[in-house]
């Protein structure tokens, strides 16, 4: 174990111990190059005299590192320091899935099947790399506090696979697949086992195989099938119910061919839950039940020799007896299921009938009366009173609606919500002009029709004029920070230090980012309170520095790579139509030539339609007067961002995460495309088209109103032709 304080590779400063796993433990530290906080992962001392395993977890890791997706854990670092083997990860802040699940007992099926996709796009972006996981569980899987879903460990878990396996780390085994209990290979088909076993537990509350000891559980995974999840959770849509049952398929042949399948299935089942989409393969009769042989049984590695022979017991009381029995429960099964599904159509069909025949008299009162007004029944000649029928609609089984929860207490939406057959759940704090403590918004509009059982998601009023101060990291530049910390209507103060340096004389903290904040991120301020960021100015070169070319940069990136000077000048005038919007077409000051960094700086930029033509500083702390904040303050709505900045209104939904440069980018133009879910619907919207970015790239995108997150695909334009790089889950706050 290692002491607060200490060292590692002269770099990684031990802060506290956060965590420990099977093979590993996990402590927080201090990144004293990049002046940041990492999660450093440590091999624990007995697998440290291993070399074979020491030779491919470096290897695995490494493969690792080269993964940047949205939904996993990125790897900077992987080395050892005099015998201590360690991975440096992104310190993410939040809980497992694992304690998720035992803190909510179980999920709901929309927040089972969001936290599945995520997983799968993490996992399909890993396979794409040809790397599988191998030791997908709820406890690899981590919810930060911001909602995210990340999957963590990958490499550890193939080192892991040809080495020896004691009991300390097999509790993996509640998710390994038939072909990994058998030690057999396994590729990316045993990731989507594990996937579908645990998307079981997230429904259900439990995993599907249970047992005294490891080998008993392999054993189960080889033979038995498990229980319905339907069983423990009857409104589990059929639809779902499928895909656990294809994923976890005993037979690689009957499961999905690979992750894209499994999300585009998903993704459909909360379109279409009680929907026969999931196409299941044909049973090989030829596969029946596979038995586990006392050669397999010794692949099962480094089990005690009490649990061997209590594995050889439970193999031979396995008899045609008990098979018999369990299929006879099998079929019980299945013929409850098929009642349940036979009495809801009937049910349906009833109620389509009734529709119908309420229909059909409504259509024979028209007619008469038609006919009567002309004289056609009846004789009479006297004018008849037009009437409208009324038509009873036909109403949707299992559907519910939306009550109106705004302005109302907790307890008194939970009520409500009770009465209508939906869950609610809490997705934290806003400020609003509803009284503190109330209700202030809802992700479902009222009066909407939903299926019985989804969630409503709320937020809760903390106030008028009150903002969070957001949180950042190594990638956030200050300006960008700036930016979105104004869109929350706060005001700012910017302050710029040079940052202390290291033994080469290398800057902690690079030009243009961002050194510290005040109050510090997760402190609740006025919005009249000024937040202060102050910015680095990277190493302090004395009097002489040469000035860098920022023509045709985006004002993001031109305003961080002048990050060394002391003030910042920005003029918007507007450009040839050629030139793209947003981006910097002069520069009072020559490139290549040195000046004084203190000296000040301005650059005219192409402004956004909606913008109009000022000066906005950014000076340093000293010289700042109150008639600059003032103006800084004034026309940062109108300040362009990396991105065209749409018109922020009052309630609107918007994004404003970064954007890496994609793997496989050869520079080429861009194509991005928002798809959101809007009252069931896809809702698609470009977002880029044919444009060539700069990364890091900052989103400043308006999403739908209530609609809290999104997929936006990028595309590149390669010999005439669009192909896709990737996707990113992307999360919208509500700006008041």
């Amino acid at each position: 174990m290692l002491k607060t304080g200490m060292i590692i590779a002269e770099r990684y400063e031990i802060v506290e111990k956060v965590g420990s796993g099977g093979m590993a433990d996990v402590y927080k530290a201090k990144d004293h190059k990049l002046n940041r906080f990492v999660a450093v992962k440590v091999l624990k001392s007995e697998y440290r005299e291993d070399k074979t395993f020491i030779s491919k977890f470096k290897s695995e890791a490494q493969a690792a590192a080269g993964l940047t997706h949205p939904n996993i854990v990125n790897v900077f670092d992987v080395g050892d320091d005099e015998g201590i083997y360690y991975i440096v990860m992104e310190l993410i802040e939040g809980i497992t899935l694992k304690e998720y699940i035992s803190k909510k007992g179980k999920l709901s099926i929309k927040e089972a099947t969001s936290i599945a996709i995520q997983v799968s796009m993490g996992l399909e972006a890993a396979h794409s790399h040809g790397i599988v996981h191998r030791d997908v569980k709820p406890q690899n899987i981590i919810i930060s506090t911001d909602g995210k879903v990340k999957v963590t460990d990958f490499g550890i878990a193939r080192a892991a696979s040809s080495n020896t396996i004691s009991s300390n780390v097999m509790g993996s085994v509640h998710y390994s697949s038939p072909e990994q209990v058998r030690g057999g290979y396994s590729d990316e088909k045993s990731d989507i086992y594990s996937l579908g076993i645990t998307l079981y537990e997230m429904v259900t509350g439990r995993v599907p195989f249970a047992g005294d000891t490891t080998v008993a559980i392999a054993i189960k995974h080889l033979q038995e099938e498990m229980v319905a999840p339907s069983i423990y959770t009857p409104e589990l849509p059929y639809s779902l119910e499928q895909i656990i049952y294809k994923c976890t398929q005993k037979s690689t042949d009957r499961r999905y061919e690979n992750m894209e399948e499994v999300i585009a299935d998903l993704k459909h089942s909360l379109i279409d839950p009680q929907g026969d989409f999931v196409k299941l393969n044909t049973v090989d009769n030829s596969a029946k039940t596979v038995v586990i042989s006392e050669k397999e049984l010794g692949e099962i590695k480094q089990i005690p020799k009490t649990t061997k022979q209590e594995a050889l017991e439970l193999m031979k009381e396995l008899s045609d007896d008990d098979d018999e029995e369990y299929k006879e429960k099998r079929r019980e099964e299945k013929k409850e299921r098929a009642a349940k599904r036979k009495k809801k159509k009937n049910k349906s069909r009833l109620i389509t009938i009734i529709g119908l025949l309420i229909a059909t008299a409504a259509l024979l009162a028209v007619l008469y009366f038609g006919a009567s007004k002309v004289g056609l029944i009846g004789g009479s000649t006297e004018p008849v009173q037009e009437t409208e029928p009324v038509v009873q609609e036909e109403t949707k089984s299992d559907m519910t609606v939306v009550p109106d929860i705004v302005g109302k207490t907790v307890d008194e939406a939970q009520q409500l919500a009770s009465e209508a057959h939906i869950g609610i759940q809490s997705k934290g704090e806003e400020s609003s002009t509803v009284e503190r403590g109330r209700i202030s918004s809802q992700d479902i509009p009222a009066g909407s029709q939903v299926q019985e059982y989804s969630t409503l998601k709320y937020y809760t009023s903390k106030g008028i004029d009150t903002v969070t101060v957001p949180a950042y990291d190594s990638t956030t530049t200050a300006f960008a920070f700036k930016k979105q910390l104004e869109a929350f209507g706060a005001t700012v103060n910017i302050s710029k230090e040079y940052s202390e340096t290291d033994d080469s004389g290398w800057p902690y903290t690079e030009p243009g980012y961002i050194m510290s904040v005040y109050p510090e991120s997760g402190t609740e301020v006025n919005a009249s309170e000024p937040i202060t960021i102050t910015v680095s100015r990277g190493a302090n070169v004395g009097d002489e520095y040469a000035v860098p070319d920022v023509v045709g940069m985006t004002e993001n990136d031109a305003v961080t790579r002048l990050g060394k000077f002391a003030d910042v000048q920005v003029v918007y005038q507007k450009a040839d139509p050629s030139v793209m919007e947003g981006t910097v077409t002069g520069q009072d000051l020559e490139a290549d030539t040195y000046v004084d960094p203190d000296s000040t700086i301005t650059i005219t930029v192409n402004p956004e339609a909606e913008q109009t033509t000022a000066a906005v500083s950014q000076p340093t702390e000293q010289t700042q007067t109150a008639e600059t904040q003032n103006t800084e303050v004034q026309t940062a709505e109108v300040q362009p961002t990396a991105t065209p900045a749409p018109v922020v209104a009052e309630g609107t939904w918007v994004c404003t995460q970064g954007l890496n440069t994609p793997d496989g980018y050869s520079g080429g133009k861009l194509r991005l495309e928002l798809v959101q879910e809007v009252n069931g619907q896809n809702q698609a919207t470009t977002i880029v088209d044919g444009e060539v970015l700069q990364f890091p790239y900052q989103l400043n995108i308006t999403g739908a109103q209530g609609v809290p997150t999104g997929t936006l695909y990028m595309h590149e334009e390669v010999n005439g032709t669009y192909k896709e790089l990737g996707f990113y889950t992307i999360t919208f706050s509500r700006i008041d």
